[in-house]
């Protein structure tokens, strides 16, 4: 349940200390309380009159107790939710230097439910052990040491006792522990399944196949719900037990107590204090319990967060290149690259000089994404020799590479904010002027008199919904308003597009390519004419590289994929 990377955290010490000191006073002041109403009773029995100082006395112990328990939640949250931010600032910092890399290891849904519900977990459960654990450690051993100056006999029955819970709640605790991490595990593969199958939904649709992955998710969630319930049984089981002894080991202690008052071994006064105090004795071990399982998933998510935390860091190579230009050579050989579930993409040599058009195409699944990603340093190469304007290095994840890029995906991505920050993202210094000009020469005339701020109208998720053709022209007027960036890259830009905005997006993007050195990953044919050069892919291999007409020339892999793209009958 403890993770001992929890007491290595930033300002740990400093919070143990003074929560320390806060649950000293609390047992204090459970003691006192205790013993002030058992003076009370054995006195009202006594026949004697109601002492009020005692009565006061009882009742500012209570309070205090109480503004303790307050004091203490409140500084926990305060530094439970410093901590949970910092965590999930280290995480997106570390999903932001890595990339795709890091994605495509460990899965989107992963990292996403790790930042989002990991994170709250994990917040929780520093509240939860901070708490539980320094009360369970003081807490009883104050009361045991004054029912000790009560009844040493009773003290030490309930003593004997307390270990035997214990090791209840310890058998029980581990058959829990290792069920909720199977769960944990199954739950992030839900979550990667879920979302990559929400990706590809249109793929799906288009090849029919949308109605088995559904069936598919739903035997996932199913399963996940029957493991959910079998861990919650355990849990509710451990708790009634826990409940039980304890209730059990307190009425014990009553009838003997009960018997030693008939028999006059007692007075009625040390007799109430035990019979007070021993609920109170119990308690932090029936919270611990109690919330054993509810930290459960935040243990094994702040040990996840950590470890995603300290992963290596991709490799980086800070070459001091120059702004792209027409002289500049990239020359790659060689270049490998292996996903963990197997799949490989490579060989792939190239060599490419000054401003070109490059055209990867191939069929779903050929590796498209995956060399473009390679190029654009999102991925690691296990082996590349790869030469960038005369300087040597293994890899593409280059800073001063991926400052003068592009880069625009299938989904460009809109920022919950104005209309003038999501074009302006690349130049914020642009004028208004520069920026109406970009939104006019992508065709974004009619959405701009459509919002009612004018550039200043927040788009984005959960505000104003634009279409797949209006996200990609706001991502084409980004690259407009920067023309110092040479380098763009395109990810099947218009596959989600009907024919008619694909066309007119053609027209607007085509200018944008002049002086800039292109990769262009597509699976729509018009577009191949328009490039300089084109690299054909299949199953993760570059299979034939040349220009069109070359290609065309040579009837190999290329003519096949086209006619098959149109579907025509290419047998011989």
């Amino acid at each position: 349940m403890i993770d001992k990377q929890l007491f290595k955290i930033d300002g740990a010490g400093s919070i143990l200390k003074k929560l320390a000191g806060l649950e000293i006073l609390q047992a204090f002041f459970i003691v006192g309380q205790a013993l002030a109403l058992a003076s009370v009773l054995s006195k009202l029995w006594a026949g004697q009159p109601l002492d009020w100082l005692l009565l006061i006395t009882f009742a500012a112990c209570f309070i205090a107790r109480q503004l303790i328990s307050t004091l203490r939640d409140s500084m926990l949250e305060k530094y439970s939710g410093r901590v949970a931010e910092e965590l999930r600032q280290q995480l997106l910092n570390k999903v932001f230097r890595d990339g795709q890399a890091l994605v495509q290891k460990q899965g989107t849904g992963s990292l996403i439910t790790m930042s989002l519900d990991g994170v709250d977990e994990v917040r929780q459960y520093i509240k939860l052990i901070y708490s539980k654990v320094l009360t369970m450690m003081i807490v009883p051993v104050l009361i045991f040491v004054g029912m000790l100056f009560l009844s040493w006999t009773s003290a030490v029955i309930l003593l004997v006792m307390y270990p035997l819970i214990v090791l209840f709640m310890i058998i029980l605790g581990h058959a829990a522990q290792d069920r909720a991490i199977k769960q944990f595990g199954n739950f992030q593969v839900l979550s990667n399944n879920f979302i990559d199958s929400l990706r590809g939904i249109d793929t799906l649709k288009y090849l029919g196949l949308s109605k088995r992955y559904s069936k598919s998710i739903f035997n996932l969630s199913e399963g996940f719900r029957k493991k959910t319930m079998a861990v919650l049984k355990v849990a509710m089981l451990s708790t009634f037990a826990l409940d039980f002894f304890t209730t059990l080991s307190i009425a014990i202690i009553a009838v003997f107590l009960g018997f030693d008052l008939m028999n006059g071994k007692i007075a009625l006064f040390p007799a109430l204090g035990i019979l007070i105090l021993a609920p109170d004795y119990f308690l932090p071990i029936r919270d611990f319990a109690g919330d054993f399982h509810a930290t459960l998933n935040g243990k094994n998510a702040f040990k996840r967060i950590n470890e995603l935390i300290n992963l290596p860091e991709e490799k980086t190579n800070d070459l001091p290149l120059k702004i792209w230009s027409a002289q500049d050579q990239l020359k790659i050989k060689n270049l490998k690259f292996t996903y963990q579930k197997g799949t490989e993409i490579g060989p792939v040599s190239l060599q490419v000089q000054g401003f070109k058009k490059i055209g990867i195409i191939g069929m779903s699944g050929s590796g498209k994404t995956s060399l473009i990603n390679l190029l654009s340093g999102f991925l690691t190469p296990d082996q590349a020799q790869i030469e960038l304007q005369g300087q040597k290095t293994t890899t593409m994840n280059i800073p001063a590479w991926q400052r003068q890029m592009t880069y625009i995906p299938q989904e460009p991505y809109v920022f919950t904010k104005s209309l003038r920050e999501n074009i302006a993202f690349y130049n914020p210094q642009a004028s208004d002027d520069e920026i109406k000009q970009a939104i006019h020469i992508m065709g974004l005339d009619a959405l701009l008199n459509d919002l009612p701020n004018g550039l200043d109208t927040v788009i984005g998720r959960g505000k104003r919904v634009l279409s797949g053709g209006q996200s990609q022209r706001i991502a084409l007027a980004r690259a407009f308003l920067d023309p110092k960036r040479k380098i763009m890259i395109f990810d099947e830009p218009t596959a989600h597009l009907d024919i008619e905005t694909e066309i007119d997006l053609k027209k607007r993007m085509m200018p944008l390519m002049q002086n800039k050195l292109v990769f262009f990953a597509t699976h729509r044919l018009h577009w191949l004419k328009e490039m300089d050069y084109i690299l054909v892919m299949d199953h993760g291999q570059l299979v034939e590289q040349g220009s069109y007409e070359q290609l065309q020339q040579n009837q190999g892999y290329f003519c096949k994929l086209m006619a098959g793209m149109r579907g025509e009958n290419n047998d011989q």
